[in-house]
């Protein structure tokens, strides 16, 4: 991922705090972080090419797959997110309900800072505003494809933990790629730094692994 620090909303009363890019604080939310304990924690440094992870969770049972790319190695010439799901999770998105139940999953330092709620929780959200539209939505438009039931962020995680799925990975990357329109708009109707501007859609950015503080 690359290096930057910036400014963002991160709280009601208009504060801003800092989130430094590979290792920043973040918003502050510790009482709304928690690590769902189910089953297995893997070790982030015990995640290895061959590995098989099982998936156990409230919406797939019984899927298996192989990482077969280190992980982390997801940089390309048609595919340069700016942000870790480690990072995402850390900064808030999917008012706090994304994961929550994939803990025996994914790393388990993804949740040891994650901005987590057991309810959807806007003001988790890294500019404090929901921005997302339901699974259900999701669903109907068929936004969803493969083996992954919740859609692109969980696409991207697993791919970044190193899954490949070929011709599926061609369609989320595509996808990532036509979402880059709205740092376009974000650019186009916003000032300089003006991090207050169309937050909605800077939400947005972020939850598809773009720099929202453009």
């Amino acid at each position: 991922m690359q290096q930057a620090s910036a400014m963002a909303p991160a709280a009601s009363n208009g504060a801003l705090q800092p989130f430094a890019h590979n290792g920043g604080t973040g918003r502050s939310g510790s009482d709304k972080s928690y690590i769902p304990n189910k089953g297995k924690l893997w070790h982030p440094n015990r995640m290895k090419i061959g590995d098989i992870i099982s998936v156990d969770d409230t919406m797939q049972r019984g899927y298996q797959y192989k990482l077969v790319a280190p992980v982390g190695d997801v940089q390309c010439a048609k595919f340069k997110p700016y942000f870790s799901p480690k990072e995402m999770l850390r900064m808030g998105v999917f008012e706090g309900k994304y994961c929550t139940d994939c803990s025996n999953e994914f790393p388990l330092d993804w949740f040891e800072e994650a901005k987590f709620s057991n309810r959807p929780d806007p003001s988790i959200n890294y500019f404090g505003v929901k921005s997302r539209q339901s699974l259900t939505v999701w669903q109907q438009k068929g936004w969803i494809f493969g083996r992954d039931p919740r859609g692109w962020f969980q696409w991207f995680c697993r791919y970044y933990l190193g899954r490949r799925l070929g011709e599926i990975d061609d369609i989320q990357i595509k996808r990532w790629r036509a979402f880059a329109r709205h740092a376009g708009q974000v650019r186009a109707n916003c000032q300089p730094a003006d991090v207050f501007c169309r937050p909605r859609q800077r939400q947005a950015l972020l939850q598809w692994s773009y720099d929202p503080l453009i």
